[in-house]
């Protein structure tokens, strides 16, 4: 399979032609991302959800992190990139329905098997309200292991620091082909993508205002 092109950007996000994904991890090249934050409301409480990336991921595998993400294709723009949510998740929305949340720039570096890689991202964040019982999600087996649902405040005390850790309610994919498995985890903020935890207060806030 041919690696993913993407546009790649300068410091100041001037367009700098097209790189391979291990080009521009590699290379650390600035390149877009889609955040999307699944959430819905029972009564008085608001829920939140969160994939766990599966362990064959390039960057930061294993670790819990938004619902639905990805980066942006070579030419491809926004609202097309919210097909994460359909291939990752199999939850089908429209544009329209997606709470716009902000745009933030992320600067990381790490090893994964050796290989070091510099991941210089500019996403732009939304959140959907999301009724979908998680035992109907469609995970996809090569990017998902397992989606989760906490609630929203007690996560976002998770990050902090006012609990060390939360329990979760989660769904998780164990073969392929095999129906979705339902567990319990008890979750801590150092399972997360590493990223500001601000980043992760921030956007967990702002879900209390989608409707």
């Amino acid at each position: 399979m041919a690696d993913e092109l993407f546009d790649i950007y300068d410091e100041q996000l001037r367009p700098l032609g097209t790189a391979t994904r291990a080009e521009t991890h590699a290379r650390g090249y600035w390149h877009r991302t889609f955040h999307c934050w699944l959430t819905r409301r029972e009564g008085d409480r608001r829920f939140v959800r969160f994939q766990l990336r599966q362990d064959s991921k390039d960057t930061n595998p294993g670790c819990y992190d938004i619902t639905a993400a990805g980066h942006l294709a070579a030419g491809e723009t926004i609202r097309e990139a919210m097909r994460e949510l359909e291939e990752e998740l199999g939850v089908k929305a429209s544009f329209e329905q997606l709470i716009p949340l902000g745009q933030i720039r992320e600067d990381a570096s790490g090893e994964v098997n050796g290989m070091p890689f510099i991941d210089r991202e500019v996403s732009d964040v939304f959140g959907l309200v999301c009724e979908v019982p998680l035992l109907e999600l469609k995970l996809q087996p090569e990017e998902v292991a397992g989606v989760y649902e906490a609630d929203l405040d007690a996560l976002i005390a998770l990050f902090q620091g006012s609990l060390s850790e939360v329990s979760a309610s989660g769904v998780e994919l164990r073969e392929p082909d095999a129906p979705l498995k339902a567990v319990q985890r008890s979750v801590q903020a150092s399972q997360f993508v590493p990223r500001d935890f601000a980043y992760y207060v921030n956007v967990l806030q702002a879900l209390h205002g989608c409707t």
